[in-house]
């Protein structure tokens, strides 16, 4: 908080005002990243308003070039999760919402791309799960590399359904 205090110019009372403690400043913080990535996605959709796979595209694109920063040290999401065991933390609560808002942006997408495969959507939440976990241990030369091969594999029409499969649930 004191680093907070000496970056900002904010007085000590005005930061735990705002910011009663360490955990509703994190809390905070994941929160307006979640609403700001939000956005970025919901433009890359609106930017491809008649071709979901393109939309796909753009938003693992984006993935891709948060991964390759030099400053890249993981997704903050997944990091929060790890580092907080109580379900209840304000950074667990964020890192949670954001991860069901992409899934719901996903799915959507997914049923316009590929109205025959019910487990796309999914899929493909799994994968950008994987593209950041990959890219903070081997980095973005590693297999989060082929990510968006992949994701053209994926979203590519087919003739045939996936067979002998129940489908998932589309509620969160």
């Amino acid at each position: 908080m004191d680093e907070l205090v000496r970056e900002t110019g904010l007085g000590k009372a005005t930061v735990y005002r705002l910011y009663p403690s360490k955990d509703a400043l994190l809390g905070a913080y994941l929160q307006q990243l979640k609403a700001d990535i939000l956005r970025l996605i919901d433009a890359d959709i609106a930017a491809h308003p008649d071709d979901p796979a393109g939309a796909i595209a753009a938003i693992f694109g984006a993935v891709e070039r948060d991964v390759a920063r030099s400053s890249f040290r993981g997704c903050p999401f997944n990091n929060a999760s790890v580092e907080f065991a109580d379900r209840r933390h304000p950074a667990r609560i964020a890192a949670r919402e954001y991860r069901e808002e992409l899934r719901q942006r996903l799915r959507l997408l997914a049923e316009r791309a590929r109205p025959d495969d019910p487990y796309l959507g999914d899929q493909l939440a799994l994968l950008i799960d994987g593209i950041y976990t990959s890219g903070a241990h081997l980095g973005p030369r590693g297999p989060a590399a082929s990510a968006s091969k992949l994701v053209a594999q994926l979203t590519e029409p087919r003739a045939m359904p996936q067979e002998g499969l129940e489908p998932p649930t589309r509620g969160l």
